[in-house]
């Protein structure tokens, strides 16, 4: 979908600088190439550079015309999601991200056409009919290019049923309806960590956290006052590179000023975070963030070598000591890559159970919801493989030796940063006596431990001049 207005706003902002959008078939090739989608056995300087990292959802897309910055685009179930925010300021030079509202609210409405479409992504049919009824949904949800409501799913898609606008003037675009009831807040912070374990001197391990504050208020009132506060325990690593919701009402500018490009120093916000709102209808995330923590929840070791026609494998996982041991799932699944089913399998854990799958590709280490005492759990093991078919995986980046254990984890009532919200200060300005509750969660997301005997892709690496 395309807004002129947003355009020509955008044009009055930079003047002589101005970069049109492309049509919509040229911006999409230049979009495929630019996330490596196509043509992506050529080096290209200006995309491949070993000295162009992009660390964000943030791309600038070559065009005829110029550079388009920002577009902010992501894959997710096979489907690109993607929008180019408007910059209320010049582009040169360019401004921080943190500093472009555009993004915040552009990443929160494709969101929610992610949560729209994804429960649909196995049935094709459905999904290509809420796909056919974005258009007038967006007309609801972004009428003039800027998003009013990124609750997708609680729109109507047919123009018969749209509401009319709320007549209390003080009732903010966003909350579509209201509540009737008893008050109710829920409260839940999910963190995800990712991590690239290498086990190897001259290669640094690298993890990042990163969390969402998913809020659900059922309250009286057309535009009722919420203020929530997350705290950090003494010590604990400060929350960085916040991006709230677009309900927020003000915030610190230190607690956005964090940002994990710079070092940490003894000046860094650590809170409390306070978020005053009038939260929208429906649940919604309040904010991001992300943060450095010292080291990653569980430690990892693997090594795979080849002896004649078998694979020789050792797994060592051992739990921090700073992290509850009480998960709700907690498993390493070892995939083999290019080669055949697994044939002959004769291996020891000294600690939960290890299963092969159906394809006889993959091993499954279901360690539990628990580690041991030790905090340690181990796997040897030896596998011969027979003559590989089409149905078995492969991979051109995993070949040869070259091979990684992905851990899979949920810890319940926990977080890496130790972040939580404090129920006593959540401050409704509301009749009534609300009920509120508050969880939080620490999920793995891209837990990779790299076989430390072969040579593995790095994310990062220290630059040496």
């Amino acid at each position: 979908r395309r807004y002129p207005t947003v355009e020509i706003r955008a044009e009055t902002f930079n003047g002589s600088t101005h970069v049109p959008v492309p049509s919509d078939s040229a911006f999409l090739k230049a979009l495929l190439f630019e996330l490596r989608l196509i043509d992506d056995h050529i080096f290209v300087e200006h995309r491949d550079t070993c000295t162009r990292i992009n660390h964000s959802l943030v791309y600038s897309v070559r065009t005829e015309g110029g550079d388009l910055w920002p577009v902010l685009a992501f894959r997710k179930s096979g489907l690109i999601y993607a929008c180019l925010p408007l910059v209320e300021e010049t582009l040169e030079p360019r401004p921080p991200l943190l500093t472009v509202t555009g993004l915040s609210q552009g990443l929160a409405l494709l969101l929610g056409i992610v949560d729209y479409i994804s429960p649909s992504r196995k049935n094709e049919a459905e999904m290509n009919a809420k796909i056919g009824q974005l258009r007038n949904l967006l007309i609801q949800a972004c009428p003039l290019g800027t998003p009013l409501n990124t609750n997708i799913r609680s729109l109507n898609s047919v123009f018969d049923d749209i509401q009319e606008m709320p007549t209390d003037e003080n009732q903010p675009a966003w909350r579509s309806n209201t509540y009737k009831g008893k008050p109710q807040v829920n409260v839940c912070i999910t963190e995800k960590v990712k991590c690239m374990q290498y086990d190897k001197r001259d290669v640094v391990d690298m993890w990042q956290v990163y969390g969402a504050v998913n809020c659900k208020c059922d309250i009286e009132g057309s535009a009722p006052n919420v203020t929530l506060s997350l705290n950090l325990p003494t010590n604990g690593p400060p929350l960085q590179d916040i991006v709230v919701h677009h309900c927020v009402t003000s915030v610190d500018p230190a607690m956005l000023m964090s940002i994990s490009a710079e070092p940490l120093d003894d000046s860094v916000y650590n809170g409390p975070y306070k978020f005053p709102f009038v939260p929208p209808s429906d649940s919604f995330n309040l904010c991001y963030y992300t943060s450095q923590v010292p080291v990653p929840p569980i430690l990892g070791s693997y090594q795979l070598v080849e002896e004649g026609s078998q694979l020789k494998i050792t797994v060592n996982l051992k739990l921090h000591e700073s992290i509850k041991n009480s998960f709700e799932y907690c498993e390493a699944r070892i995939p083999f890559f290019n080669r055949g089913p697994i044939t002959h399998l004769d291996s020891r854990v000294s600690y939960g159970t290890l299963d092969l799958s159906r394809e006889k590709s993959l091993l499954l280490w279901v360690i539990g919801q628990k580690f041991p005492k030790s905090l340690e759990v181990s796997l040897t093991g030896t596998v011969s493989f027979g003559t590989a078919g089409k149905e078995h995986p492969t991979d051109y980046v995993c070949t040869g030796n070259t091979a990684y254990v992905k851990l899979y984890f949920r810890i319940p009532d926990f977080t890496l940063t130790g972040c939580y919200v404090d129920q006593h200060s959540i401050q409704i300005f509301v009749p009534g006596k609300p009920k509120i509750t508050a969880s939080r969660e620490l999920i793995s997301s891209d837990y990779y431990i790299w076989n430390s005997k072969a040579p593995a892709p790095t994310v990062y690496r220290t630059l040496l001049d």
